[in-house]
């Protein structure tokens, strides 16, 4: 036996067969470029393993943090909750339909909440005869906000932001936490292009605009950020706009998610002829117990919630949830990933786990792919709450987010999953969910995929590409 061959019979002896990546063939060679790799594959019947990679190495998971997120609300709400959102006032309205006081918001932490549900409750107050409010408007976000921030994305979103992503945490924020315009092509080329509110007649944000109307079929080519400074917010929008297009809608996160839902229920509320005298003020404190309430939305189902969530992996969303499940008042994000440990602490076999927020965008969460499956299996077993949660993930053939649709019929027919990205400060890519074997057995799988600062940048190709040849031999080898 040549030395090169007794050496690699000496390895395939003391080497475990996760290290050598045992049915993970494919993936397994990301290692070889200097990218840090956690992964397990298993049955969910009996347990058996069917590949794994160094499951129990501790990793960041990005936005697979969600699936822990979506578990703990589930197991704390159940799927038919609502988030209430509320307005109230303590004041008498007079026979002229005056309300004599202030007209209070309580945001009841609803992550879904939208600029329609607001206008619903003041068709409300407009059907039971109120006309005008003598004091102010007061959005109270008693139960929390505004929150610290613990990511660069946020915090630096607190004076300008180019993304939709990285919006401020409120109890009573509205449309996640955005700005949203629609940019429509002017009347003939070389005109500046219109740009109107998505949600109201009147402009909710100051508006710069530089963006041009090109030729019919030319490019359309859009720049936006919005700025903050003394005066508030401010959209700039650069670039052009082809004269044959419809619009284009931008969103750009606010720098503050209450003060924006003021701005916009102040003008829904004049837009259906109710003035309001006092101007608007955003509060910590809850409303006055002799309040009562005057109009009220409850949000959609949890299940929907977590469907819309995890799906277009909403950090918005997944953190304002997160935040629910902290029991006191005005709590930071750091208590809201102590209530997400809690739960996973209940989880036998779980092993260590670091969770700063329910989004995944704090780089410092981190598990192990033996983890994350531990918890996909705690949840399979759980009869009334398995249903929803898997639903609330992607399947492939299907999905919203094109990058999954690969593979093999095979793959992309048996497989529900959810995906996680971070590029700072290094790049992750990270894929989780349930597959089904073509003898119809239920399997979990996670994969962890970390760089370094010598492997900085990590296309989802190299990791989808060897993920989806590994699982569909496990799905039709069983």
């Amino acid at each position: 036996m040549s030395m090169v061959r007794s050496w690699v019979f000496f390895l395939s002896l003391v080497v475990p067969l996760s290290a050598m990546g045992a049915g993970f063939s494919h993936l397994s060679q990301l290692s070889a470029e200097g990218f840090d790799i956690g992964a397990q594959a298993r049955l969910l019947d009996d347990g058996e393993v069917l590949g794994e990679i160094d499951p129990e190495r501790q990793l960041s998971p990005a936005s697979v943090s969600k699936v822990y997120m979506a578990a703990a609300a589930l197991e704390r709400w159940g799927p038919q909750h609502h988030f209430t959102s509320r307005l109230l006032s303590a004041a008498d309205v007079d026979d002229q339909g005056h309300l004599q006081g202030d007209l209070v918001l309580e945001g009841g932490g609803d992550p879904g909440l939208t600029s329609r549900d607001l206008w619903r409750m003041v068709q409300s107050l407009h059907h039971h005869g109120i006309r005008r409010i003598d004091g102010r408007l007061v959005i109270s976000q008693w139960r929390f906000g505004p929150v610290a921030c613990l990511t660069q994305d946020r915090c630096d979103s607190r004076t300008r932001s180019g993304n939709s992503y990285s919006a401020q945490l409120s109890s009573a924020g509205v449309n996640h936490g955005n700005w949203c315009v629609d940019v429509m092509p002017g009347a003939r080329a070389g005109e500046r292009a219109r740009i109107v509110s998505c949600s109201s007649r009147a402009p909710l944000v100051r508006v710069e605009n530089q963006v041009d109307t090109g030729g019919a079929s030319s490019a359309t080519e859009l720049y936006a950020e919005r700025v903050t400074n003394g005066e508030g917010d401010r959209m700039v929008l650069r670039g052009t706009i082809a004269a044959d297009e419809t619009s284009r809608t931008v969103r750009r996160s606010s720098a503050d998610a209450a003060d924006q839902t003021a701005q916009t229920l102040l003008a829904l509320i004049e837009q259906t002829g109710i003035t309001v005298n006092g101007g608007y003020a955003t509060s910590q404190t809850p409303p006055p117990e002799t309040a009562r309430v005057l109009a009220s939305h409850d949000s959609a189902p949890l299940q929907e919630l977590l469907l819309r969530t995890l799906n277009y992996s909403n950090n918005f969303m997944a953190d304002v949830l997160a935040m629910n499940l902290v029991d006191n008042p005005q709590a930071d994000l750091s208590q809201a990933g102590n209530a997400l440990e809690s739960f996973v602490s209940r989880l036998d076999g779980h092993g260590p786990v670091t969770l700063h927020s329910g989004s995944g965008l704090t780089p410092e969460n981190r598990t192990s792919a033996a983890g994350v499956n531990t918890l996909l299996d705690y949840m399979y077993h759980q009869a009334s709450l398995f249903p929803s949660f898997v639903a609330s993930l992607q399947s492939p053939v299907n999905g919203v987010m094109r990058m999954i649709r690969r593979g093999s019929d095979t793959f992309q027919s048996n497989v529900m999953l959810k995906t996680g990205t971070l590029n700072q400060p290094f790049a992750v890519r990270s894929v989780a969910g349930y597959f089904r074997t073509e003898q119809g057995r239920w399997g979990a799988f996670s994969v962890l995929v970390n760089g370094s600062s010598t492997t900085p940048y990590l296309n989802w190709t190299k990791v989808l590409e060897p993920l989806t040849k590994d699982l569909t031999a496990m799905i039709v080898s069983h």
